[in-house]
């Protein structure tokens, strides 16, 4: 496997869940979990971007590395640059985006999307789906879904259902789904991402898109501006990521599980 380094953005002003990286799970704060389960990959360096002091000393106090970065950043993304930029990184190294909020996420999910990236040399940048088995999962705006073209690359990305089954979908449906999904492949996107500094660089003098604004996701931009999204197929779902302050307990429990 080529090497690659991990970045982890971990802004302190979350809209649904300011400080989220420093509460609390099982003893820990959360970006230690992240952290840790960053460690547990092939990465030959794994930092912390953050925009907030007690972040940055909180990673620096469980051994890890964390950079300070500025707060104005439109994306993750854009954050993720400037530590590539810092750091002095050529423009072929490859670094994986792991979200600040992902305590379970999987080692083979990394490995997956890094293998992606080195065998998609037309490719942008490389992201992972799992198909959906629940019609309400698809309905939830919260679950991003992804259409795919026929060599596995992302048309779009979308809050809503994509594709919209005509004879099989209603409003109605939807509002109430109770019912089965359509005999038709439904992705659910895996919030992790790889690309090389080279498409970081372009990323990142791009203005935000008026796609990636409508939606609230910052990989529209790269579709908007005719950039490859190469996809990779899991059955294998991330466990909970931690969006609300309901998901703390969720997600406490599952490592629970896993420790035992």
């Amino acid at each position: 496997m080529n090497p690659f380094k991990i970045v982890i953005p971990a802004r302190f002003a979350s809209t649904r869940f300011p400080g989220k990286p420093l509460k609390q799970l099982n003893n820990k704060p959360l970006i230690e979990h992240v952290y840790n389960a960053a460690q547990r990959t092939k990465a030959d360096e794994i930092i912390v971007a953050t925009d907030n002091e007690e972040i940055l000393k909180t990673v620096q106090s469980f051994g890890g590395m964390a950079i300070m970065t500025k707060e104005n950043h439109p994306s993750g993304t854009d954050r993720i640059n400037e530590v590539a930029a810092i750091q002095g990184w050529d423009e072929t190294t490859l670094v994986v985006n792991l979200q600040g909020d992902e305590p379970l996420v999987k080692t083979e999910h990394i490995h997956t999307l890094v293998s992606l990236l080195t065998e998609n040399s037309d490719a942008d940048m490389a992201t992972l789906v799992t198909p959906f088995t629940k019609l309400e999962d698809v309905a939830n705006p919260n679950n991003v879904k992804v259409v795919l073209d026929n060599n596995g690359f992302a048309l779009y990305f979308s809050r809503s259902p994509i594709p919209w089954v005509r004879d099989k979908f209603s409003f109605n449906m939807l509002n109430n789904p109770a019912g089965s999904i359509p005999d038709f492949p439904f992705y659910s996107h895996i919030g992790l991402y790889a690309y090389r500094v080279k498409t970081l660089q372009h990323f990142a003098k791009l203005p935000p898109s008026p796609l990636e604004q409508a939606e609230s996701l910052e990989q529209l931009r790269i579709l908007s501006n005719g950039m490859k999204i190469i996809v990779g197929i899991s059955d294998n779902v991330n466990g909970h990521g931690v969006d609300t302050p309901e998901d703390l307990a969720i997600v406490e429990a599952m490592l629970k599980n896993l420790n035992k």
